[in-house]
């Protein structure tokens, strides 16, 4: 039985347009969405009466208003895994003093729910909300590779964009690297989606022992050494271990 209710479901994919596409205007809002002008007109008027839209006044085209940021505030207070992870991140961050994010899985993509920046002056970019695909990067390649087969065998049946020269675009390959992955239970890139960068990730499980996110540190590639990768590894898994426990996982065959 289906309990969805198609209003709410096109006002939110709506928000999700405008969240992707900032300052798209009505027309194009409306082409997108699949709906019509007026109805588009009176959705896009009803979020933006709540907050959740801005209209400018010059380009009548439409951002985000002040209400995401508030519920994003709120959401970091109230969800469990946000509130574990907030010291064991704030510790990673001081001990490599490069960028730590925890990331989940969306679907097919992945979504950095928080960061930590590096207080070095040379540091990659990273922000809150930042969707990404799950075939690139530490964090998203981990989480690709412990996710279920039918997530798996989706990202591979479809192109897979190349970033750099690293990238593994060859769906073969890249289900050899997911193998591994899993099997020494931590990932690390090495420039497949930013040049230049590296990434350590391990993965943080619930109390089931699902991988639920993944913790990663992040910086230029050029600061990277193999006994710094190698105490990263050790302090990943430390640190997701930590997390994982709190929220309820225990290893069994530790």
């Amino acid at each position: 039985m289906d309990y969805t209710i198609a209003a709410v479901d096109r006002a939110l994919a709506l928000l999700e347009l405008v969240a992707e596409n900032p300052g798209i205007g009505l027309s194009e809002l409306a082409r997108r969405s699949g709906d019509t002008k007026t109805l588009a007109f009176r959705m896009a008027t009803t979020l933006e009466a709540r907050g959740y839209l801005h209209q400018d006044p010059q380009t009548r085209g439409y951002t985000l208003g002040h209400k995401p940021l508030l519920l994003s505030e709120r959401m970091q207070h109230q969800m469990p895994l946000l509130q574990v992870a907030a010291p064991v991140m704030d510790d990673l961050v001081a001990r490599t003093r490069e960028n730590v994010s925890l990331i989940l899985r969306d679907g097919l993509q992945s979504v950095c729910v928080a960061i930590r920046q590096s207080p070095q002056p040379i540091r990659l970019y990273a922000e809150v909300g930042r969707q990404g695909p799950l075939h690139v990067g530490g964090g998203p390649k981990l989480l690709l590779a412990f996710a279920p087969e039918e997530v798996q065998a989706a990202v591979a049946s479809t192109p897979l964009e190349r970033f750099t020269p690293e990238t593994i675009i060859d769906p073969k390959r890249l289900r050899e690297r997911l193998r591994r992955i899993r099997a020494q239970g931590y990932n690390v890139s090495h420039g497949d989606q930013d040049a230049g960068a590296f990434s350590v990730a391990a993965p943080v499980r619930n109390h089931a022992g699902a991988v639920i996110a993944s913790l990663s540190v992040a910086g230029p590639q050029s600061r990277l050494t193999e006994d710094l990768e190698r105490l990263y590894i050790r302090l990943l898994l430390d640190a997701a271990g930590a997390v994982s426990a709190t929220l309820g996982w225990r290893d069994v065959a530790a």
